[in-house]
Formats: structure tokens, C-alpha cells, sequence
């Protein structure tokens, strides 16, 4: 009877172990689920990839969308929520988290973009001015939440103020996936391509 039960958990945990794997993509040891439900509606992980910087892990990223694709066009015309998932690998101070940002929203934005989005990045600044700084393992969410805008949170606790216009939306996700990527090696991850 002993052995018997032995079996029966082996078999489950060997069960478990395999379903478990069907449902989450990993990259350096950070697992992302198949599925995200934004909004009331279910994403599908489009993909993943890890930001470095001088060889140095920084975040690993996932992108959630209504349907998967790999044109960053088709990707900003996306009806529908959408989300990006950002785990840190290190710790990053919030004025080096915003510069990046900056840096990111500068190198994929017109200057006419720049000004007419010029409150809803004030507002962001905001956000990171909230948070000290990101320890490793903290989790970011950035979801685009038709209706509502652009809602932020860290470790599963909204911070700062939801933010309107899909256009801003959308700025924020040619940081990474723009013609002038934050790191051209995380961009085809994101969009599937890997």
C-alpha cells in the first residue's frame, strides 16, 4: 500500500510538472504565464526578452496583446487592452530608471509626439518620483486599459495616477519595440520573433 501511494504522488507530481511547463515561458530563471488577464480579458503572451546593458541583466520583459504579432505597426493599432510586464534583475534607482525612460521615449518620439504628450509623460515622471527605486525580483505591470488609460503598478499595487491617451500608450511601447529600441537584442523577443 505504501509503494502504491508513492506511485500515485510521483505520477501527480510528474503531472503537475508537465502542465505546470505547458503554461509559462521562462528566460533566466524568470517565468512569465502563457495568459494575462487585463481588464476582464484575457492577452496572450506575443513575447519575452531580457534588457542588458554592458552585459549586465537589468529587467526581464514580457508583451501581453489581444492576438499575437511581430509588426510593431499592427501592434499600436491593437484594440483592446494590452500589457507589458517588466521583472527587475537588479536593483535601478528611480532617476536612472526615469532616464532610461526618457531616453527610450525621446529616441522613438517625433518632437512633435514629445510636446503634444507632453502632460501624460509629466504625469509618468510622477509615477517613478512615487517609488524609490526597484529592487530585484520587483515586478512592473504597464497596462493600456481602453476607457481608462494607462494604469501602472509594482508588485501587484497600483502607483500613481492613471494616464489618458492610447498615443502615450503607444509611445511607451516603441521604447521597446521602435525603430530605436532601448536594446535592439530585447525588441525581436518581444515581438515573437525568438
Amino acid at each position: 500500500m505504501t509503494s502504491f501511494s508513492f506511485k500515485s504522488l510521483f505520477a501527480g507530481l510528474c503531472m503537475a510538472m508537465a502542465v505546470g511547463g505547458a503554461s509559462a515561458a521562462e528566460i533566466s530563471g524568470v517565468r512569465f504565464t502563457d495568459t494575462a488577464t487585463v481588464a476582464g480579458k484575457e492577452l496572450k503572451l506575443n513575447g519575452l526578452g531580457m534588457r542588458t546593458k554592458f552585459f549586465i541583466k537589468v529587467y526581464a520583459a514580457g508583451l501581453y496583446l489581444p492576438e499575437k504579432s511581430t509588426s510593431p505597426a499592427a501592434i499600436q493599432k491593437m484594440e483592446g487592452p494590452r500589457r507589458v510586464q517588466l521583472v527587475m534583475m537588479r536593483e535601478l534607482s528611480s532617476d536612472d530608471f526615469g532616464k532610461a525612460f526618457m531616453d527610450g521615449l525621446n529616441a522613438n518620439s517625433t518632437e512633435q509626439e514629445r510636446s503634444a504628450l507632453m502632460n501624460q509623460t509629466m504625469q509618468m515622471g510622477k509615477v517613478f518620483a512615487m517609488v524609490p527605486g526597484l529592487k530585484k525580483g520587483d515586478v512592473l505591470f504597464l497596462d493600456w486599459i481602453p476607457g481608462t488609460g494607462t494604469v501602472t503598478s509594482l508588485n501587484g499595487r497600483k502607483i500613481g495616477d492613471t494616464i489618458q491617451d492610447v498615443a502615450f500608450y503607444n509611445a511607451l511601447l516603441r521604447i521597446w519595440i521602435g525603430d530605436k529600441p532601448a536594446d535592439p537584442n530585447l525588441k525581436p523577443g518581444l515581438l515573437g520573433a525568438r
